[in-house]
Formats: C-alpha cells, structure tokens, sequence
C-alpha cells in the first residue's frame, strides 16, 4: 500500500509541475489548472487510502467547505477576487496553524527537528492568516487602503520577529507548551504589523507574497504529520510564489527586502501632483479618433473590473479590426489588485491570447501607436513614475501611454488611484478625458461603429 501511495504522489507531483508550467502562458492556463487539479484530485484520495482516519471528521468537513466554497463561488463578482484570493491565502494559513497546533497537542514524543518544523507550521501560518485578513480588509476597503504608520513601526516589528525567533529556539529545545503559545500570539500580531504599513498600487505584490507563505506553512505541516505531497505542494507554492513576487517586485522597481520588511509605500514622500488644463471628449470625438487609427492599445485597469466592461471592450476590439486596425491589449504586471488580475478578465470575455502584450513588449513600440485607451487604469500609466522624484511610485516602470500619438482616457472623475496620487498623464496636451461609466462609454463607442453601418 505505501508503494501504491507514494508512486501516486510521485504522478500528483508531477501534474503540478506541468501545470505549473502550463500557467505561465495564457494560452495554455486554463488546461493548467485543470492538470493542476487533477494532481490534487489524485492526492487527497490516495491520502483517504491510508489507515488510520476518522472518515466520519472529514466527510463533515468536506460537505460543510464545498458548501461554503459553492456559494462563495456562485456569489463572488470579479470585482471582488482579489479579496477572494487574500481569503482563501489566510485560510490556508490558519490550517497549518491549527493542523501543527492539533499534532503538537496530542503530546508524541518530537525530536528537535519535529519541534522545529511545527514552530515553523505555526509561525509562518499565523502570519499568513492574520496578515491575509488585514489585506482583506484593506482591498475590500472595510479598513483604510492607505499605509497606516506609527512611530518606531521597524523597531516594533524587529522585536516581535527577534522573539518568535528567541521563543521558537527554546520550544525546539524544550517543547514547552507556553513556547509554542506564545509562538501563535507573536505570529497573529506581526502579521498584522507587517501588513498594515503597505496600501495603495503595492497590495497585488503583497497578495502575491502572502501566497508564498501560504505555501511554505503548508510545507513544514507536510514535515509535521510525514505527509510527502503536502511537502511537495506547499513548496511547489511557496517557490512559485516567491518567484512571481520577485517578478512583481521588477515591475514596480522594489527590492525582495522592501516586501519582506514591510518598508514600502510607507516612507515615501507623497505628492499631489500636477494640476492643468485636460481636454475632456465626447463619445463622438473618440470615435473619429478611433475610426481613423491604424493601431489602438487598450490598457486596462482595475477600474475596468469596476465597471465590468470586459466584453464591451472586447467588442469594440471586434469593430475596430473588422475596421483593419490593430487591436492589442497592453496589461501591466501589477495591474489591479492581484496578480494576473487583468488576464482573467480579458480571458472572461474570450479576449484572443495572440493580442494580450506586456508592458516590455509594447513600451518599445508606443511611438507608433495612433491611439491608446486606458481604460480604468491610474497608477500604472502615471509619468510621475519616470519623472517625478518626489512621487510615491518614482522608479516603477509603466506602460508608457503618453508617448503615444493620442491617448484617451476612460474614468469617472479625476479622482486618483489606488495610490493616492494625481496622474500627470491626465494633463498631457495628447490626452482626451473620455468621462463616464467604462462600460457605458464603451457601449457609447461600439453604438457610434453600429450607426456608421
């Protein structure tokens, strides 16, 4: 039987790295993550397989969490995954917790080693699940999206990681039950310290990190109870992870070490921005503007979710190219608010892969594009980034818009974005303000191509 389970965890390992592979592509995605899927599928019932559970426990358990996954599902707006996403990060947290929690109390006999991978279990997991609620309440805005600071909030956050450290060696070299307590308070409160200095564009990279630690909580529980696969997954997670957050660090030109000590968003010096004349447009106005373009870039943002304008604007993309001009859809790696936000809206609305570009791909070739629609998107097309020393974001690379011909901005206000910042690109002399609902004014746009037919 142990050779029939291990040999099945060998293929469940090896579907998740195929499917890992796999959603490194938008065109290969969606067949990802349902090899991925099937990987876990084969995993946890071979792991029923195996002598020794209380079936009658995890039957209950698997009624009541696909009861309150169906629903959660059914009711969810896209709007609302990220928050979805920082949820389901923090629930995967606090079963490590507990799962190390609930080994540990059953009183074995553990070696240091043992000891040292439930201190862990607990560690990581409680920061994972405290800091995962803090992001849900930030992006769910329950709780200010903005950095919320006090002073010595460094010093503080040393100090609850110098003593999970200190608390951490002498439950491995003791296995005091009050050690490990105080490992679970100390974990609760530094995820919450470590998460609430960071707000506005930084919260898809903390998402992103947050996942990591999902994952390699999931690890060390694997080590806690000799389970191989869950070893296997949780660092297939917690590597992937960390991996994507380094990517999205690039993006926003951050250092690994700014995410990991919360030190970003924090300090930096705020500026209002710019102030000057915009040149607002009527639906009429864009439509001469995009009838007569040669290449249209479509940048969406958050905003766009908002509004839930991802067929309309795939729509339009049709009218445009039935038209002979080229459509693509530019998407910047931290636009909206979790990673790859924006490709699972454009593939909602069946968005053709071969048009999605990134942010490096399509920068180069921004001079000869006649007209860009940014569509709900603030932070991530803001010139202040390359030429705004005092901006929060100066240094982020971003999707160059303003060197576009023409660029035509969707928004319902100037308000700012995400950030808190003014977008100087609202007052370049190449900029129309295309004010509205996205959704409506898009609908407005497609109607113009409609009548001309």
């Amino acid at each position: 039987m142990n050779l029939f389970i291990n040999f099945s965890y060998l293929v469940a390992a090896v579907l998740f790295i195929f499917g890992l592979k796999m959603l490194s592509s938008p065109a290969t995605a969606r067949r990802g993550n349902l090899v991925s899927a099937c990987g876990m599928l084969l995993a946890v019932v071979v792991t029923l397989l195996a002598s020794g559970l209380a079936y009658v426990w995890i039957v209950l358990g698997l009624v009541i969490g696909s009861g309150i996954g169906l629903v959660a599902a059914r009711r969810v707006e896209m709007t609302q995954m990220p928050e979805m996403v920082a949820l389901f990060n923090g629930f995967g947290g606090i079963a490590s917790l507990l799962l190390a929690w609930g080994e540990f109390h059953q009183g074995h006999e553990y070696t240091a080693f043992l000891l040292t991978v439930t201190f862990l279990s607990a560690f990581i997991g409680g920061v994972t699940f405290s800091g995962s609620m803090v992001a849900f309440g930030k992006l769910s805005e329950r709780m200010p999206s903005r950095p919320l600071t006090f002073a010595g909030q460094h010093l503080v956050n040393g100090a609850i990681l110098l003593l999970a450290v200190v608390s951490g060696i002498l439950f491995a070299m003791t296995g005091g039950y009050g050690w490990f307590l105080l490992t679970v308070v100390l974990a609760l409160v530094f995820g919450v310290t470590s998460v609430i200095p960071i707000g506005g564009a930084d919260m898809p990279v903390v998402i992103s990190l947050l996942n990591s630690y999902s994952g390699l909580a999931a690890c060390a529980a694997g080590f806690v109870i000799h389970n191989n696969i869950l070893i296997v997954a949780g660092a297939l997670v917690g590597a992937s992870g960390v991996i994507l957050t380094n990517i999205m660090c690039k993006a926003m030109n951050r250092s690994l070490a700014n995410v990991l000590f919360s030190g970003f968003g924090a300090t930096s010096k705020k500026s209002e921005g710019p102030q000057g004349e915009v040149r607002p447009a009527t639906a009429e106005d864009v439509y001469y503007l995009l009838e007569a373009a040669d290449t249209v870039v479509f940048v969406p943002g958050y905003g766009l979710a908002v509004a839930q304008a991802q067929h309309a604007v795939r729509e339009l993309g049709e009218l445009l190219e039935k038209n002979g001009t080229e459509v693509l859809y530019a998407i910047h790696p931290v636009a909206g608010r979790m990673p790859g936000h924006m490709n699972v809206l454009l593939a909602e609305a069946n968005v053709p892969y071969d048009q999605l570009v990134e942010m490096d791909e399509i920068n180069p070739r921004m001079d000869s594009v006649d007209v860009c629609v940014v569509i709900g998107a603030n932070d991530v097309v803001n010139p202040a980034a390359l030429d705004d020393p005092d901006s929060p974001i100066y240094g982020m690379p971003i999707i160059e818009t303003h060197r576009a011909r023409t660029v035509v901005v969707l928004k319902r206000s100037m308000g700012a974005g995400f950030a808190g910042i003014q977008n100087a690109l609202f007052f370049y002399p190449n900029t129309r303000m295309y004010f509205g609902d996205a959704k409506a004014s898009l609908q407005a746009l497609i109607a113009e191509f409609k009548d001309v037919d």
